[in-house]
């Protein structure tokens, strides 16, 4: 029987969060049911400027598990604490939760024209591993 994959998940690099990710998503079931990409920052690696090299490389590989992988769902994860934040920042950050929400609309509105049948969901875990859904419009 063929395995059917029901999205890409991307999520960031940091350790901190790599269990809690898995838990969350095998709360969703849908282990073994997707294609990962993780990166420094998930969204804010795929759409701030401070990482304009990084973008291509997520949208071919979000292409690429769209056409091997038949997914029609992208779950994006980010966290609280951010590094990557901080990096491309280079300040100190007064709102962090703004900023996650500014990337998750920088990507929808890119994603929304390139991939136009790809439903999305967008999530902020926090430091305490409590993972929120964050509606964007």
């Amino acid at each position: 029987m063929k395995n059917k994959f029901e999205a890409m998940v991307l999520s960031c690099i940091d350790p901190r969060f790599q269990s809690s990710v898995n838990r969350f998503l095998k709360q969703k079931k849908i282990t073994n049911k997707y294609s990962a990409f993780i990166i420094a920052g998930a969204a804010i690696g795929v759409t701030h400027i401070k990482y304009k090299d990084w973008h291509k490389t997520f949208t071919d590989n979000l292409m690429a598990s769209i056409h091997l992988h038949k997914i029609n769902k992208l779950i994006v994860i980010n966290h609280e604490d951010c590094g990557a934040i901080k990096l491309a920042e280079g300040k100190v950050i007064s709102d962090e939760l703004k900023i996650h929400k500014n990337s998750f609309k920088k990507l929808k509105t890119k994603l929304s024209k390139r991939f136009p049948k790809i439903k999305l969901e967008f999530y902020i875990m926090k430091l305490n591993k409590k993972t929120s859904k964050i509606l964007i419009r």
